[in-house]
């Protein structure tokens, strides 16, 4: 199930959602490293996780898929978000450095038609930072977030979807081990567990985060697809949902 934009923005503002979204940007910032004049692309669901790129960044973008909806981000100045397909984006070839896709491969029918869409519009030496939720991991078996919705992913199988499309994995990251519970103590707690449990390894992990970089030239080439859709390049106000806060 695809969540709609409703349940995300809901989600991220809770209490739940407040901790997680603060404990996995730090994991996603750590991997993104500078993104002074960097062009920047926000896929699924990312806008949570993109203010930190919006000053020194040359450019940012959050795309959103159709079937999900869109919400206007940033809340102040112009809107950056753009309602598409994502496996045919408003982008030409090579257009960004850094893509961030968060509630995003969990719900594509084919996931490797969005790889190489994503590799298309990829710059050479692109980062491309992916965050799923883990096939084994309780965030995933309870339908209280939205990572439960969609399909969970092993490490395995994102290693194997990036190294078949031409994106080298550099480096691995496991979030949200606390349990995904609004209650008080929990979310009082969230540090600790993210401390403590990590000793033990991924096994209580939420989500997998991934950075890879892309490759000089595609494994597999895009195959040929008629038009799947009518492109929305963009937001009118009024039917732009309001979005979230930012702290």
């Amino acid at each position: 199930m695809t969540p709609d934009v409703k349940r995300l923005i809901g989600f991220y503002k809770s209490p739940l959602g407040k901790v997680s979204r603060a404990l996995l940007r730090e994991e996603i910032i750590r991997l993104a490293g500078p993104v002074t004049q960097r062009r920047v692309l926000g896929l699924g669901f990312a806008s949570p996780y993109l203010r930190f790129a919006l000053e020194p960044a040359e450019r940012v973008l959050a795309f959103m898929p159709a079937r999900q909806g869109a919400s206007s981000w940033p809340r102040e100045g112009p809107s950056h978000t753009v309602l598409c397909d994502p496996l045919e984006m408003p982008l030409t070839d090579a257009a960004v450095d850094l893509i961030i896709a968060v509630h995003a491969f969990e719900h594509i029918g084919d996931a490797e038609e969005l790889m190489r869409e994503l590799w298309r519009v990829a710059a050479p030496n692109a980062r491309l930072i992916v965050v799923v939720p883990r096939r084994r991991g309780v965030w995933a078996a309870l339908d209280n977030t939205p990572f439960g919705d969609g399909n969970p992913f092993s490490r395995g199988q994102v290693e194997r979807l990036l190294r078949d499309h031409s994106f080298v994995p550099e480096a691995w990251r496991e979030a949200l081990y606390l349990p995904p519970s609004g209650h008080r103590l929990a979310l009082k707690l969230a540090r600790f567990f993210e401390r403590f449990l990590r000793l033990f390894g991924p096994a209580f992990a939420g989500v997998i985060v991934v950075s890879a970089r892309k490759e000089l030239f595609p494994a597999v080439p895009r195959r040929k697809k008629l038009e799947r859709y009518v492109r929305v390049p963009g937001l009118a106000p009024q039917t732009a949902m309001q979005g979230l806060p930012e702290r």
